[in-house]
């Protein structure tokens, strides 16, 4: 037919939970298992890391056990992440030398994130997020990594001083060690977390 145009993919998964950190555990292996059925498992480390962030925001400023909702829609080349809860009270990014964990997880969204924002609900709100499914996923891994660690040294330098001599690969390995420190607090394994680093790297070299 003269100018049909295939619709872009349209999928939508819906998976209510209750803010506690087995549900988050539960959550990310949930969004891994969708993404794959999908065939998106390339975006699975990012919107598990997004989905983590924004449920955690759940459990730490509405409330342990209160009662949340994810949703992921895949619209043509991004997928959107939602998480839909009781509080009217809308997030809002704090200063990036902000000490208080309250607002670090956005300014990890809005990093990672190709967009982001939140909007009120009949219930209350939700928080959404989108990432892109198109190729160059390494390219804009390291993009990603290089404007983090430009954040990263200027914050320590700004404070501390102590990494105004530091080079590049110092500085990542300080952050990494910092992210290791964050995940135990959080009760991670930080061996875990070093081991699926490692394996999403060589799944994005192997893909690339």
């Amino acid at each position: 037919m003269s100018g049909y145009e295939t619709p872009e993919p349209r999928l939508r998964c819906v998976l209510p939970f209750e803010a506690a950190p087995t549900e988050v555990r539960r959550l990310r292996k949930a969004v891994v298992g969708q993404l794959g059925r999908w065939g998106l498992p390339a975006a699975a480390d990012e919107a598990a890391l997004l989905v983590t962030e924004l449920a955690t925001n759940v459990l730490k400023h509405v409330g342990e056990g209160v009662s949340a909702t994810l949703i992921l829609e895949w619209r043509g080349e991004r997928l959107r992440v939602e998480v839909h809860d009781r509080s009217r009270t809308v997030p809002a990014l704090r200063s990036a030398e902000c000490d208080e964990e309250c607002g670090r997880g956005l300014h990890l969204i809005a990093a990672c994130a190709l967009d982001w924002g939140a909007f009120p609900t009949v219930a209350g709100k939700a928080v959404w997020c989108e990432i892109p499914l198109s190729a160059g996923k390494s390219c804009r891994r390291v993009e990603r990594a290089a404007e983090i660690l430009e954040g990263y040294r200027a914050g320590r330098e700004g404070r501390h001083g102590e990494m105004a001599e530091a080079g590049i690969e110092e500085s990542a390995i300080e952050l990494i060690a910092d992210l290791l420190h964050w995940s135990a607090a959080h009760g991670h394994d930080p061996d875990d977390v070093l081991d699926w680093a490692q394996m999403h790297y060589e799944a994005d070299v192997d893909a690339a």
